[in-house]
């Protein structure tokens, strides 16, 4: 039997602790695969008509990001892993469905139930949508 080696890890985060436990299963499987770590923060975009109104928004949620994904990055440091960080704008699960296919990253990994309400009463909608759109294997981490 020929397994695949995983090398290319795709992480989507949020700022959860759900996702960060996400990230916590992508450090364990790249250290067993001597694999890279990529960290995907996608803040979502809004109405063209709200764009002035919630820049200051935003702004914020951007120095947000960059904060959580410099802890992921630390955090994949201490654990000897190497970390990239991607933080873009747009639709979740259309940017990580995008990436994984752009770059051929080898596996997904992501939490579920991070931050996007009510909808997500059960698998959590984003992690949802991309279990059932990727082509790339996808770990859900509860």
């Amino acid at each position: 039997m020929i397994r695949k080696k995983i090398k290319k890890i795709l992480v989507p985060l949020d700022g959860s602790k759900n996702s960060m436990r996400g990230l916590d299963e992508g450090i364990y499987l790249a250290r067993q695969c001597h694999a890279t770590i990529t960290g995907l923060y996608v803040i979502p975009i809004y109405p063209r008509n709200l764009a002035d109104a919630i820049m200051p928004f935003q702004i914020h949620l951007t120095k947000e990001a960059k904060k959580f994904m410099d802890g992921a990055k630390n955090r994949c440091a201490r654990n000897g892993i190497v970390f990239k960080s991607k933080i873009i704008f747009g639709s979740p699960t259309v940017e990580i469905d995008e990436m994984s296919k752009a770059e051929k990253f080898d596996i997904i990994i992501i939490g579920s139930r991070g931050q996007s309400g009510l909808k997500e009463a059960f698998l959590g909608s984003v992690a949802n949508s991309v279990v059932h759109k990727s082509k790339v294997p996808v770990l859900v981490v509860k």
